[in-house]
């Protein structure tokens, strides 16, 4: 099975190697999206700071995963339903754009230091966070991805069933993140943190029963 994943892995990375428009498109909205909130409020306090990272990410997490079965046309997907379990592809594509957004995430981060000042009172934590972040969009647009790739390639069904989705999570990075800007401590913080890496494992699950179903159809 690893041997299969890692093939998928190998064929997704060799493709965005050739087609290097589309992470050259993602940076360069990165870099614009900084550049133009540094024009309109230069070096924001840390609560605009913070919720701008988390709007920021969201939008270059539906831009790098969303596609991520959209892309495949149905040829290949039949090709692939001939040589692999559906549990290959599902986890294949997690590994792929996980490591995709952790890229994105640590590259937004980046930029928001060097660009926008860095009003983080606790780095270590906020580079944790920074990371979990990035995995959990990733999850959660892989598997919306997976939904609309297999219902006929219908985008729009990623914005309606994303929507009440992503909303629980952004809120509950932004609240995690938050006490890092001030000088005062978040009680239960790390009870907070696991219940995003459940919500992350949930997800795991989730496409990993589900993705069968849809492979079927």
């Amino acid at each position: 099975m690893i041997t299969r994943i890692w093939t998928i892995l190998r064929k997704d990375l060799l493709l965005e190697w050739r087609q290097k428009y589309s992470v050259y498109g993602l940076i360069l909205y990165l870099v614009s999206s900084v550049m133009a909130i540094n024009l309109l409020q230069e070096k924001p306090e840390g609560t605009t700071w913070n919720s701008l990272y988390w709007l920021i990410l969201l939008f270059v997490s539906v831009n790098a995963v969303a596609k991520s079965f959209l892309q495949e046309s149905k040829a290949r997907f039949i090709y692939y339903y001939t040589i692999h379990k559906p549990v290959e592809v599902i986890l294949a594509k997690l590994v792929y754009n996980i490591v995709l957004m952790m890229g994105m995430s640590l590259l937004s981060y980046l930029l928001f230091t060097l660009i926008l000042g860095y009003p983080v009172l606790n780095p270590a934590k906020f580079l944790l966070m920074v990371l979990s972040g990035g995995i959990s969009l990733a999850m959660l647009f892989t598997m919306l991805s997976a939904i609309a790739g297999m219902a006929g390639g219908n985008s729009a069904l990623i914005a309606i069933l994303g929507f009440p989705l992503v909303v629980p999570q952004l809120i509950l990075l932004s609240d995690l993140t938050q006490p890092l800007f001030e000088l005062r401590a978040l009680q239960g913080w790390w009870k907070y943190f696991g219940i995003l890496v459940a919500m992350d494992l949930m997800l795991v699950v989730l496409s990993v029963v589900l993705f069968p179903f849809l492979w079927k159809e």
